[in-house]
């Protein structure tokens, strides 16, 4: 029992140089994909807000790599690695919908900040002074 413990304890996955660089030269490029994109101006397209969704899909590409070759799922079993690779799809695709949701009631949000607001609230504030119950005596 102690020889397959120690056995399975022996160290871990040597990972060759070629498969290193490939990581390497691969994460570089898409970093340079994200930041290509966030510098690009879709509403000409008539396309706003279609860079987070292209930044969400490479930084989902880059951690699928990251966990594959660094945290070594690519040689551990393959149910390890299906959980893992969905887990960060899901997490993606639910951050999309978050934003999808924000981008679809953006126009719709007041901004309370603003001096038009601001004096709205306070004539209101004016209009309820000597307010003080539900009969208006102050009960």
């Amino acid at each position: 029992m102690s020889d397959h413990h120690d056995a399975h304890d022996g160290g871990g996955h040597a990972v060759p140089v070629k498969i290193l660089l490939v990581t390497c030269a691969s994460l570089l490029v898409l970093t340079a994909v994200t930041v290509y994109v966030a510098s690009l101006d879709f509403d000409t397209l008539q396309m706003p807000g279609i860079n987070v969704f292209i930044a969400l899909l490479v930084a989902s590409i880059k951690v699928v790599i990251v966990g594959l070759i660094f945290m070594h799922l690519r040689w551990d079993r393959s149910f390890t690695s299906l959980l893992f690779v969905s887990s960060i799809f899901f997490v993606a695709l639910f951050i999309s919908f978050a934003i999808m949701d924000t981008k679809e009631y953006q126009p719709q949000v007041i901004q309370a900040d603003s001096s038009e607001i601001q004096n709205k609230v306070n004539q209101l504030n004016h209009s309820l002074d000597g307010y003080g119950g539900h009969d208006g005596a102050g009960h």
